[in-house]
């Protein structure tokens, strides 16, 4: 959402490092030359926004790759919906941003799937399990009339988006990272809501299983040019991750683990693999591709705070959401 950015207010020395480095970085989109010991160098700043849709549609069932004509065609039709006209035939409610405000991807990926999720092979989310599936209504019943701000999704909070991740799925808008490599770590830094993600590249073990955090506890190596990075230790997140976009569920159990690779001198190819046995029927997997930008990062403030809820519990208190 850019024109509702604002650069980042730093409060300790570090931010202040990261908030310059992102300032100073000139984010022109050229080769860069491989790290030391052949490792891909992926610093930059990358955008996930994409035409690809997460699932595969009904009408492209059994088909997993487009045509380049195809790919063409699907673009042109993403187009077309993603304006005013079409989400107000679409709405039944007061509806959200108007287009302005979003970030719509405009390409497919330059793989050319036709979802982001390539296994199952029907390119669909594996069903959540029964007990998984009664929490998912049990929230979604409180979204519709929360008593407490705990109620609200996690959006809504400002506590986690899906973009964020893991894994890092695009959104409708700030579907943009900044990456950036040292011999110890790698940090990716999301825009929204301006979480970064220490990935531990020295050899350890994973922290105890009492500790849980929101993005999970990453540590990385490498396959050659390619960043294998394998997270656990996620929090309960009290419900389902994503609430205000749908998107997927998860628990403490999930395990991801994403490879990172240059697809080409502009472009990340992204892939992850889902492991979460009490929240899915099954594993499942999906990939991405991320253009290289030359835009500079600034932060998504959120509503720093919270201070929109009292005025939504007070909507939905009053009948009129």
């Amino acid at each position: 959402m850019p024109n509702r950015r604002f650069p980042v207010a730093h409060r300790s020395q570090a931010q202040l490092a990261l908030g310059v480095y992102a300032l100073v970085w000139p984010m022109v989109a050229q080769v860069r030359t491989p790290a030391a010991g052949g490792r891909a160098d992926l610093e930059g700043i990358w955008n996930s926004a994409t035409a690809t849709p997460l699932e595969r549609p009904a009408r492209l069932q059994g088909k997993a790759f487009f045509t380049r004509d195809e790919a063409n065609e699907w673009e042109h039709r993403t187009a077309e919906q993603n304006t005013d006209e079409a989400a107000a035939r679409a709405s039944t409610g007061v509806g959200t941003y108007n287009v302005a405000f979003r970030e719509f991807g405009t390409k497919v990926g330059k793989t050319l799937r036709t979802s982001l999720v390539i296994d199952p092979p029907d390119g669909r989310i594996p069903p959540l399990t029964p007990a998984a599936a009664a929490e998912k209504r049990r929230r979604q019943q409180l979204l519709r009339n929360p008593a407490s701000a705990p109620d609200f999704g996690l959006q809504d909070r400002c506590l986690a988006f899906v973009t964020a991740g893991p894994p890092m799925l695009p959104y409708s808008y700030n579907s943009n990272y900044q990456i950036m490599q040292t011999d110890r770590d790698v940090i990716i830094l999301a825009e929204m809501a301006h979480d970064a993600r220490v990935v531990h590249m020295e050899s350890r073990p994973h922290l105890p299983q009492t500790v849980r955090l929101w993005l999970g506890d990453s540590i990385g190596h490498w396959e050659g040019a390619t960043l294998v990075v394998d997270t656990t230790n996620f929090n309960d997140a009290g419900g389902f991750y994503g609430d205000a976009g749908g998107m997927f569920g998860w628990d403490r159990n999930l395990h991801v683990v994403e490879h990172l690779r240059l697809f080409d001198a502009n472009t990340i190819l992204y892939q992850f693999e889902i492991d979460d046995p009490t929240a899915f029927t099954a594993p499942w997997k999906g990939e991405l591709t991320l253009a290289r930008s030359s835009a500079p990062l600034y932060e998504y403030a959120c509503h720093e705070g919270n201070y929109a809820l009292p005025n939504l519990l007070k909507a939905f208190r009053s009948g009129n959401p």
